[in-house]
This record gives C-alpha cells, sequence and structure tokens, in this order.
C-alpha cells in the first residue's frame, strides 16, 4: 500500500471531499466546504515528493521534472478511486486529491432541477454546465451521460481530464478518453471524435478557442455536445464564449449561440442547516428564442430578465434558486447570503449579524 493511501483512508472514513497535501504545513481535509488540518507533522519536501512518486507513472514522473502540473486519476485498493493533480509551488510539490464516488449519482439524488433530465432528451446541440471549481460540474455532466447511457442506443465519447466516474455501457455504447492518455488535447481529441460517428460528446472543460470553434462545429453539425466552463452565471457563460474567439469571429458565434446553445446550468454548493453536507444550487437557463435574440443583438444584461420570468420553461435566477432553499431550509441562510449575487432579499434570514453590512453614523 502507497505511504499516501493512509492519508486518503483517513479523509474518506471523515467524509471529506479533498485531502490537500502542501510542503510546509500539516495534510488538511475539506469538509463541507472547509478546510481543516489533521493532527500529523508539517509535511517536508523529500518527504511529501517520495509519497506522490509512489504513485507516479514513469510519463507522469517525466512530466512533474520538466515543470508541467499533473492531472490523473489514482485507485488506491480498499479505499476508492480519486482524482488527483499534483503541482510545484514556491515551497515545494503540492497535491489537491478529490475522492470520486464509485457509484454515478442519479440526477434526482443530486436534487437537480427536473428540466436537467428534459436536457438529456436533445440529439442536437451544446449544452453546458458551469461554476467554479469543486462545485459539482463533473457530477452534473456524469448523470446527463448516465441517463443517456441507460435509456437511449447512442455513441457517447468523453473527453476528460482525467477519466472520473468510470461509465459501464448499458443501451449506449460509452467510450471515454483521457488527455495525456489517449488524447494529447481537447481540440485533437474532439477531431478525431467527429471521425467516430458519434451521437453525443462530452468535452472536460472548453479552454482555448480552437477547442470552442471545434465544439461549435460538432454540436451544428448533428451532435449534442455537452461541456464545462469555469463561469458562475449563464449571462457569464454567454459572454465567455464571444470573448474567447477573435472579434472578427464575434458575430459568427452569436449566430451560433441563438441557433445551437441549448441550455446553460451553472451550479454552486451551499452548506445545509446542519453543516454537514452541502446541497447543490442551480441556475437555469434555456435558449428560447427571446434570449436567442438578445444574445444576436448583444443585449445580454437583458437575459436575467427573461430566465427571472421563464420558471414556465424551467428557468431560475441563481439568487432565485437560493432564496427557495433558504425559505424551504434546505441550505444555511448565512451561507446562502454569502453566495447571493443581491444580499439585500437574504438579510432577513441571517443569523450571523457580523455579516450584515455595518452602517456607520456620523455625527454632526
Amino acid at each position: 500500500m502507497a505511504k499516501i493511501d493512509a492519508f486518503l483512508k483517513l479523509g474518506r472514513e471523515q467524509g471529506c471531499s479533498d485531502v490537500h497535501l502542501a510542503v510546509g504545513v500539516p495534510p488538511m481535509l475539506r469538509m463541507n466546504g472547509e478546510l481543516l488540518p489533521i493532527k500529523f507533522r508539517n509535511l517536508g519536501d523529500t518527504e511529501l515528493e517520495g509519497y506522490l512518486q509512489e504513485i507516479l507513472t514513469r510519463s507522469q514522473r517525466e512530466r512533474l521534472e520538466a515543470g508541467r502540473d499533473l492531472d490523473f486519476a489514482y485507485t488506491a485498493e480498499d479505499i476508492g478511486r480519486f482524482r488527483v493533480n499534483v503541482y510545484r509551488k514556491l515551497t515545494g510539490i503540492g497535491a489537491a486529491i478529490r475522492h470520486i464516488p464509485e457509484e454515478i449519482p442519479q440526477w434526482e439524488a443530486l436534487g437537480l432541477p427536473p428540466l436537467v433530465e428534459h436536457l438529456s432528451w436533445y440529439h442536437q446541440g451544446l449544452i453546458l454546465v458551469t461554476g467554479s471549481t469543486g462545485t459539482g460540474k463533473s457530477t452534473t455532466l456524469a448523470a446527463l451521460i448516465d441517463l443517456i447511457n441507460q435509456r437511449d442506443r447512442k455513441n457517447i465519447i468523453t473527453l476528460e481530464d482525467p477519466i472520473e466516474f468510470v461509465h459501464h455501457s448499458g443501451q449506449s455504447q460509452v467510450v471515454q478518453r483521457e488527455l495525456g492518455t489517449h488524447i494529447p488535447d481537447f481540440a485533437r481529441g474532439l477531431r478525431a471524435a467527429l471521425r467516430e460517428d458519434p451521437d453525443v460528446i462530452l468535452v472536460g472543460e472548453l479552454r482555448e478557442p480552437e477547442t470552442i470553434s471545434l465544439a461549435m462545429t460538432a454540436a451544428e453539425t448533428g451532435h449534442l455536445v455537452l461541456a464545462t466552463l469555469h463561469t458562475t452565471s449563464a449571462v457569464k457563460t454567454i459572454d465567455r464564449l464571444i470573448d474567447a474567439m477573435p472579434p472578427e469571429q464575434h458575430e459568427q458565434v452569436k449566430l451560433f449561440l441563438g441557433h445551437h446553445l441549448r441550455a446553460v446550468i451553472s451550479q454552486q454548493l451551499v452548506r445545509t442547516p446542519d453543516g454537514r453536507s452541502r446541497k447543490a444550487i442551480v441556475e437555469t437557463m434555456v435558449v428560447t428564442h427571446a434570449i436567442a435574440n438578445l444574445i444576436q443583438q448583444d443585449k445580454t444584461f437583458q437575459v436575467p430578465n427573461q430566465i427571472r420570468s421563464g420558471s414556465h420553461h424551467g428557468m431560475q435566477l441563481m439568487d432565485q434558486a437560493l432564496l427557495q432553499a433558504v425559505q424551504a431550509k434546505e441550505v444555511d441562510p448565512d451561507d446562502a447570503y454569502l453566495h447571493a449575487s443581491d444580499r439585500k432579499s437574504f438579510q432577513r434570514f441571517v443569523v450571523d449579524s457580523s455579516l450584515l453590512p455595518r452602517v456607520d453614523l456620523v455625527g454632526g
């Protein structure tokens, strides 16, 4: 057993989502969103490098020695499967290790809105799942892929960095390809996927113009493309896609988004009232004719109004979803307040008054 497995086992026993190892501090566990140190000595550079070298392949060691970060999946026997990111920093080596559940969660168990299941019926177009790191984007995509896999006869190709949830072919054939192992980058993986008779293509992340362009081509030519972006709202997602491309292509991108973007799901994880877990809070946008026109007319600033009044389409703004969860006592009101965009609506629910803005009275 690799020495690092002891930390992973402790993390699993404590129910944490991530284990962090870095030089100069003790190992830390992320518990319900908070980073907590364990009772252990501060890790030394040589010590931590030794822990990590035990689980790296030769090619991974070479990439690390060349100064590159590593992303890979690691399976610890009788403990579980993990996503590992290894990096170098000012004081030495570091690693962030995230547990990947063995079972692919069902969308109902994730507490996702019914719209998510509806999206799995699309045969063509682009569906984006967005949010900051650690908000459950990969889990939502895995649930969507599993819905299609168990129900339809499709050829599903996933391009991941790294492969997290392992899908076993059901009604569909699922081909999973990993960055650095099976494909050199997302762009070349996408180009190859288009020659492999796909029905559904999952792209782990839309990072650079070439990947975005190829994803748009796939969505335009009759494929369903699922992908992620590190954006925190539907409007920011639209703006990011447009701004990522060269200025001379902006009009073309807006035309594409109006015709082929199907939906954007933006996620945050908010603590539950007991503080023992976190709940996914989701903003949902479906591209209606009205929203398509706003995108093409450079009026994305008006899109939130369409989302706010689009509940009959399954749409909701993040603040609407947050407020509903607070009123239903599904999330901690203080944490919801911190996640909200417009905090005024949440002030009356706040328990910790120190979070509220201070009003300084200035005497005459």
